[in-house]
């Protein structure tokens, strides 16, 4: 679909990148860190790929689904970055840049949500 910015791709596989580094900084012997890092890594890595998958889409339809996909893989790695700062896994000021691309992400994935989802 022509609506979505092209820079994405290469920014949500960016994004995955910097989750994959962040969870690999994680202490090993830290179960909490491990948990809340697994979780992270796991919704993180898959904003790009659904973002792909809607870049592909067959329909509109198809489109706004993967595109809420995209919408709720980040805002449920906001939540698991909240956390690692929040139980003190991870510093806020080490964490600041993340969070800010994370939170950037959510603002781009709802503005294309809403405006694809205009006229239905």
């Amino acid at each position: 679909m022509s609506e979505q910015p092209k820079d994405l791709k290469p920014r949500t596989k960016a994004f995955a990148l910097r989750i994959i580094h962040m969870y690999s900084k994680l202490p090993k012997n830290d179960a909490v860190a491990q948990v809340l890092g697994k979780q992270g890594l796991r919704s993180g890595t898959s904003v790009g790929a659904n973002y792909r998958e809607a870049s592909r889409g067959r329909s509109k339809a198809e489109f706004i689904s993967k595109i809420g996909d995209c919408l709720k893989e980040i805002e449920e790695t906001d939540y698991w970055l909240e956390l690692l700062v929040d139980s003190s896994c991870l510093s806020a000021a080490k964490m600041a840049d993340l969070l800010d691309e994370t939170r950037q992400l959510i603002a781009i994935f709802t503005t294309i949500d809403k405006r694809s989802k205009d006229g239905l």
